[in-house]
C-alpha cells in the first residue's frame, strides 16, 4: 500500500516549513521513527521520524523548498501490504496520520529493525592526514571508493553537532569502531584534523554564532543575494511588529559587581559544587526573578483585543542565544522557583541544546521576561528590543576592570552596565528604574538578596 506522510502540525500555530536536508532518497528501506529529513521552522530545525516502516516511493519536495503543514512530503510503500495508487485526502477509510512528531503507526514487521546502510562514494573531505600517512605509498587521497555501509549511530544532537563542523561521521565511526559516537569523540577527531566550530563564552555558556570566514571585500561577484528565510524571517517580523507596537523606553546603569565575582570565584573552589558551571549571567537571571516579584508591571503583557493588562504570577525567562540560523530565545520555565544551582544548571542545559541546533519549538514560545546576555561578545551596553508579548528584556554587558570610586577612594573594581528596555504602555520610568536598581543591589551586594521574595 503506497502511503503518503504529510508535513505534521510542528506546534505553537507554526503554518509551514523548509526541508534542510533529506536523509532517505527513494528506494531506500526505512524502519519506524527512523528520521528522514531536518526541516526548519520559523524557531527551529527540527528532526522527523518516519511514522511507517517500508520503502520509499516519492519525495514530494526538495531541498531547500518551502511546504506547508498538511502538504504530501513523503510516500512509502508501506511494509506487508500490495502497492496500491495514493489516495486522497477526502478517503475516509485511509488509515489517519498521526500528527505529533516522534508518534506513528504501529510496526509491522516483528523482526529486529536494521540500521539503513548508505553508500558513500568518492574520498570524504577533511582529509584525515594521520590515516593517510599511515597508508602505503601508493595510495593517493584522489581514489574513489564505492561501498555500502552502514549508517554511523549517533544522536540527533551529535549529528547536528558533526554537521556544523563540517564533519563526515564516517570518517569518525572509522576510529572509534562499532560504537554510539558521541560529541566527544567527534570534538576528538576534528581537533586531530584541524577543525573549529562553534564557541561559547566560558563564563556565561550561552553559544556565540560559528565563526565565519567571508570573501574580502572587492573579491567574486559585487552583490550576493541571501533569501530571508527559517529564524531570520521569523525574527525580523517579530522585531518589526515589536518595535512598532510597544513604545520603547530604554534605561541604563553600571554596577560594581566585585563582590558577585568574589562570590562566584569561591563557589568555583568549592569541590561540592564541582558539577556546576556558575556564572555571572546564572546570578543576573536570579536577581532578575526576585525583582520582578517587586514591579510586577514587568512580568506582564498586554492585551490589545481584550483592553486588558495580564499579569503573571510566574517568570519564563528566555535567555537570547546567537546561533549561527539566527537569534533565538529559548525559555527557562518557571525560573522564580529555582535556586542559584538550579538557575545556573538551566543556562547550562540550555545553552548546550542551542549550541546543538535541537531547540523545540516548545522551549521557543512565550516567555515573560528576557535577557539578552551581549557581554559575551565584548559589548558594555545597548538597546535591546522587545520579544513580542513581553514588557522588559534586560541586557548584560561585559564585566571589566576599571578605575571607580569605593569607599571614599579610587580604586580597580569590576564594572558592568546593565540596559532595560520596557514597554511604557505598561510600566512607567519609575517602575523601570526601580527595577533595575534591585538588581544592581543584588550584583553589588549578594546578600542583599535575602531581603527580596
Amino acid at each position: 500500500m503506497i502511503a503518503e506522510f504529510r508535513l505534521p502540525d510542528l506546534g505553537e500555530g507554526l503554518t509551514e516549513a523548509e526541508v534542510v536536508t533529506w536523509l532517505v532518497a527513494p528506494g531506500d528501506t526505512v524502519t519506524l521513527n527512523q528520521t528522514l529529513a531536518e526541516v526548519e521552522t520559523a524557531k527551529a530545525v527540527v528532526e522527523l521520524p518516519s511514522p511507517y516502516e517500508g520503502t520509499v516511493s516519492t519525495l514530494h519536495a526538495e531541498a531547500g523548498q518551502t511546504i506547508a503543514v498538511g502538504a504530501p512530503l513523503i510516500a512509502f510503500n508501506v511494509v506487508g501490504e500490495e502497492p496500491t495508487a495514493p489516495t486522497g485526502a477526502s478517503d475516509s477509510a485511509e488509515k489517519a496520520q498521526p500528527n505529533l512528531v516522534g508518534y506513528g503507526a504501529a510496526p509491522t514487521s516483528a523482526g529486529r529493525p536494521a540500521r539503513r546502510a548508505r553508500r558513500i562514494g568518492g574520498t570524504p573531505a577533511p582529509v584525515d592526514t594521520a590515516v593517510l600517512e599511515a597508508a602505503p605509498h601508493d595510495a593517493t587521497p584522489s581514489a574513489a571508493v564505492d561501498a555500502v555501509i552502514e549508517r554511523p549511530r549517533s544522536t540527533p544532537p551529535v549529528r547536528a553537532h558533526a554537521k556544523r563542523l563540517g564533519i563526515d561521521l564516517v570518517l569518525v565511526a572509522a576510529a572509534v569502531g562499532d560504537r554510539v559516537i558521541t560529541r566527544s569523540d567527534v570534538d576528538a577527531y576534528a581537533e586531530r584534523v584541524g577543525h573549529t566550530g562553534a564557541t561559547a563564552d566560558e563564563t556565561s555558556g550561552i553559544p556565540l554564532a560559528s565563526p565565519s570566514s567571508p570573501a574580502a571585500l572587492g573579491d567574486g561577484e559585487r552583490e550576493i543575494r541571501i533569501p530571508i528565510r527559517g529564524v531570520r524571517k521569523h525574527t525580523a517580523a517579530a522585531m518589526v511588529q515589536s518595535a512598532f507596537t510597544a513604545p520603547h523606553v530604554t534605561v541604563f546603569h553600571t554596577v560594581d559587581v566585585t563582590a558577585t565575582m568574589d562570590l562566584l570565584s569561591s563557589l568555583r573552589d568549592d569541590r561540592a559544587l564541582s558539577a556546576h558551571r556558575i556564572g555571572p549571567l546564572a546570578v543576573v537571571a536570579k536577581a532578575v526573578c526576585l525583582a520582578l516579584g517587586r514591579t510586577p508591571g514587568l512580568n506582564s503583557r498586554w492585551d490589545e483585543a481584550a483592553g486588558e493588562i495580564v499579569q503573571h504570577n510566574y517568570v519564563d525567562l528566555g535567555i537570547a542565544a546567537a546561533t549561527d540560523r539566527g537569534l533565538i530565545v529559548p525559555m527557562i520555565r518557571d525560573a522564580e522557583r529555582l535556586t542559584l544551582l538550579g538557575m545556573a544548571d538551566a543556562v547550562r542545559s540550555l545553552a548546550e541544546v542551542a549550541r546543538s541546533g535541537k531547540t523545540s519549538p516548545a522551549e521557543l514560545a512565550g516567555g515573560t521576561f528576557s535577557i539578552s546576555n551581549i557581554g559575551v561578545f565584548g559589548v558594555d551596553a545597548g538597546t535591546p528590543i522587545l520579544p513580542p508579548g513581553q514588557s522588559g528584556i534586560l541586557a548584560v554587558g561585559a564585566v571589566r576592570r576599571q578605575p571607580w570610586e569605593h569607599h571614599g577612594e579610587i580604586a580597580l573594581r569590576q564594572m558592568m552596565t546593565l540596559s532595560l528596555s520596557f514597554d511604557h504602555r505598561l510600566v512607567d520610568g519609575a517602575e523601570g528604574a526601580r527595577f533595575l536598581k534591585d538588581v544592581a543591589d543584588i550584583l553589588e551586594e549578594p546578600g542583599r538578596a535575602m531581603l527580596l521574595r
